[in-house]
């Protein structure tokens, strides 16, 4: 804890009742007042005064990979300020956005070369949906406007990226009439890391491929694309999956003429110990989405690229130009540190990082497969989950973890960190005995 570190308690009073917090009430738990972040720590302060001084084990939802207030970062972001903050990208162009773009075309799969900068992860896949629909028509398939998505998986809170969510737990019977009905494949067979290999069985893959390979061929005619988190589906559920279903989707897209898009937005900069998660399956999607840690966590940008081919045909179309263009477009101040941020995974080994987090989260959680409260734990790359047998009580959760020097946002059934890739071995020891304790206390 802290000491002699004040905040007026009135801050978090004046808050309930007049901000909403991401899918909490109004009159939910009173969130913590941030008072400081640095390095991997967060100084927070709760509504009864009590100060904390706590590792971050999210990341800011996973994406502030080299942690808070880095020099690098805050010298990119103060020198773009000092030339200009923002200009409209229509008609106009900027250094910041055009070296960003082409180090996003350098850094991914071969093949994708062409960029959309967009405000949020939730909007690039809006654009990308747009983007394979636009595809299909001016190649002449004008009936291909509905999308392929997977069970269990995540694509962001607008409704065309709602749509494609999994379809029990992505808030569609909410909104009846506004959500656009897609097809959906069941959850992909779930992967185990061995020998730094991700395996599943056989037989679930071939099954799982199958029903793949039957709905393309039933529904070929109406599908423009087929969408998926490779490997690793985030909100979801954490669910790690055979990387076989993603190259069987890339050849089945391929044989019937639809495209494969991947939301990258989670698993994209190395979060699963690949730069991009694609790697694990050895494919180039045809549209790509990324976000969060983008920026390394300073400011809203995502961007979505796609391939030569797709992007000739939509250009060769009477149209010619992708229908969509936000006022902050290529904002230069986040795209200044985005290029800062990917600088700084080029020059710092975040392979060894990566490497570092794995391990640690590894043995750090290891203890708590032997809770008997606990179904499953599981590791992949900056990924640590403990997964429960019953759904987590958050406030309380959260709160023992502070006690015990970690902030954690845990979410159903699921107590999860992505720490930033700068975390020490003593940190990544920290939030795993905090977790342990917290699941411990809690569910006990």
């Amino acid at each position: 804890m802290l000491s002699g570190v004040a905040l007026a308690p009135s801050l978090i009073e004046r808050d309930r009742g007049l901000l909403w917090h991401p899918y909490a009430p109004l009159d939910g738990p009173a969130p913590y007042a941030v008072l400081g972040a640095a390095g991997t720590r967060l100084h927070l302060q709760a509504a009864d005064g009590r100060n904390f001084e706590v590792v971050d084990a999210m990341s800011s939802w996973w994406s502030a990979i080299h942690g808070y207030r880095h020099a690098a970062l805050d010298a990119a972001l103060q020198a773009q300020a000092g030339a200009f903050s923002h200009v409209m990208f229509g008609g106009l162009t900027h250094a910041p956005a055009v070296e960003l773009a082409e180090m996003l075309v350098e850094m991914a799969p071969a093949g994708v070369e062409h960029v959309f900068f967009a405000d949020s992860g939730s909007v690039s896949v809006e654009v990308a949906l747009k983007v394979a629909v636009q595809y299909q028509r001016a190649a002449g398939h004008r009936r291909r406007t509905r999308f392929l998505a997977l069970a269990g998986g995540y694509h962001g809170d607008t409704f065309a990226a709602m749509s494609v969510c999994d379809p029990v737990d992505g808030m569609h019977s909410e909104f009846p009439g506004l959500v656009a009905p897609q097809l959906f494949l069941p959850r992909p067979p779930r992967a185990h890391l061995v020998g730094g290999e991700l395996r599943s069985d056989p037989l679930e893959v071939a099954a799982w491929v199958a029903i793949l390979e039957d709905t393309v061929r039933t529904h070929r005619d109406e599908l423009a694309a087929v969408v998926m988190e490779p490997v690793l589906q985030g909100a979801g559920g954490m669910h790690l999956y055979a990387p076989e279903c993603v190259h069987a989707a890339r050849h089945v897209a391929s044989e019937y003429g639809l495209l494969l898009l991947l939301d990258e937005i989670a698993t994209g900069f190395g979060r699963t110990g690949k730069l991009f998660a694609s790697e694990w399956a050895d494919v180039t999607p045809d549209i790509m989405c990324v976000g969060k840690a983008l920026t390394g966590g300073y400011l809203t940008l995502a961007a979505m690229l796609c391939s030569r081919r797709v992007a000739a045909v939509i250009t060769g179309s009477p149209l010619r130009a992708l229908l969509h263009g936000p006022t902050f477009m290529a904002n230069p101040l986040a795209c200044a540190v985005a290029v800062a941020s990917l600088k700084l995974l080029r020059s710092e080994p975040w392979q060894g990082q990566l490497a570092t987090l794995q391990t640690g989260l590894t043995a750090a959680l290891a203890p708590a497969a032997a809770l008997p409260q606990v179904r499953d734990v599981r590791v992949l790359g900056g990924v640590g989950v403990i997964q429960l047998h019953t759904p987590v009580d958050v406030p309380a959760l959260t709160l023992v973890a502070l006690e015990h020097g970690v902030w954690a946002r845990p979410f159903r059934d699921l107590v999860y960190t992505m720490p930033p890739y700068i975390s020490t071995a003593a940190d990544l020891a920290t939030i795993g005995s905090g977790l342990c304790a917290a699941v411990a206390t809690v569910h006990g």
